[in-house]
């Protein structure tokens, strides 16, 4: 996966397909991994329902570029994530205070 990609196709359990938008990646040393965070395409059209973002770890091939996602794997990676999604969100709502 680039890390300037906008869009993953994600295969859920049962083997269906869904197209999702990136909201962003980050790398983290201290865990030796990059990580995804991205919810579901449509979801943001939808003013009554809270957008479920979701995060996932992968390792970008030799080239740089896809990888597999794999599952977040400890509370303390999830803290983390967390901590990063909540930092994009107050700079973004800073943005859009600024554009006003």
């Amino acid at each position: 996966m680039d890390h300037g990609q906008e869009n993953i196709t994600i295969v859920d359990e049962n083997g269906n397909e869904q197209l999702c938008n990136v909201l962003f990646t980050f790398e983290s040393d201290e865990y030796g991994k990059s990580y995804v965070l991205y919810y579901p395409i449509g979801a943001e059209e939808d003013e009554n329902e809270e957008i479920e973002i979701h995060a996932s770890s992968f390792t970008p091939n030799e080239d740089g570029e896809d990888g597999e996602l794999l599952p977040v794997e400890s509370d303390a990676e999830w803290d983390m994530i967390e901590e990063m999604l909540s930092t994009f969100l107050d700079e973004q709502e800073d943005e859009d205070e600024d554009e006003e």
